[in-house]
């Protein structure tokens, strides 16, 4: 009689082992499953800077072999920006500290805008002098400018050939001062306003600060205000 006893407590205690290591798997997956909807909705929140409708796709195998994770965060490497493939990191907070990182494959349709001839330095950039195309936004150069309201009424800084997304680093602003440029200088103070003329040392958009050769070979400091006209810093 004992020795069934004995059975029937060792049956017992198994069976409710694999309970609890049933139980234990259910709420790991469940975690991986809300991790990955995580990094989903924080990639989606990312791409909504970009006009265009993004599908991403993630490959959360690694969190299969993490702990069971009650708290966590999803953050990207420090300086990364989205692009076509990347990996996106998950930190577990508690119970256990860990670390790893999942990967993703992106995509954002939009609309973005090509040259329809060949544009010169100098040159004004006007509406028919771009193409729309369509394609993926995260395939497109690193600093190409895809909104053509900052791109219509810019100058070109340098040769733009045909065909080509525009880049910002080859446009400027119109109402900026290029360097070797002589402008007109404005100082206020209490009660006075000063004005003269000196050569721009240093290329510069409205509100940025440039150096200028004051008429006198002073080098003072001046904001841009705009085209031909700066503001000395006093």
């Amino acid at each position: 009689m004992t020795l069934y006893r004995l059975l029937i407590c060792v049956c017992l205690f198994a069976l409710g082992a694999t309970a609890n290591v049933r139980a234990q798997e259910s709420v790991q997956a469940l975690s991986v499953q809300a991790m990955q909807d995580q990094a989903q909705d924080y990639l989606l929140k990312l791409a909504q800077m970009y006009p265009g409708i993004a599908t991403i796709t993630l490959d959360s195998a690694r969190l299969n072999a993490m702990p069971a994770c009650t708290q966590n965060q999803i953050f990207l490497p420090s300086g990364q920006r989205l692009r076509s493939r990347m990996s996106i990191g998950v930190r577990c907070l508690s119970p256990q500290s860990w670390s790893t990182s999942i990967s993703a494959t992106l995509s954002i349709q939009g609309h973005y805008y090509v040259t329809n001839r060949r544009i010169n330095p100098g040159e004004t950039i006007n509406q028919d002098d771009l193409l729309e195309r369509e394609g993926d936004l995260l395939a497109l150069a690193n600093g190409v400018v895809i909104d053509p309201n900052q791109i219509i009424g810019y100058v070109a800084s340098q040769r733009i050939p045909l065909g080509n997304a525009i880049r910002a680093s080859a446009l400027r602003d119109p109402q900026s001062v290029t360097r070797g440029q002589m402008v007109r200088t404005i100082a206020r103070g209490m009660g006075f306003v000063a004005t003269g003329e000196g050569q721009a040392l240093q290329s510069g958009s409205p509100g940025t600060q440039i150096q200028i050769k004051a008429s006198s070979g002073q080098v003072i400091s001046a904001t841009v205000l705009d085209a031909s006209t700066v503001q000395v810093v006093l």
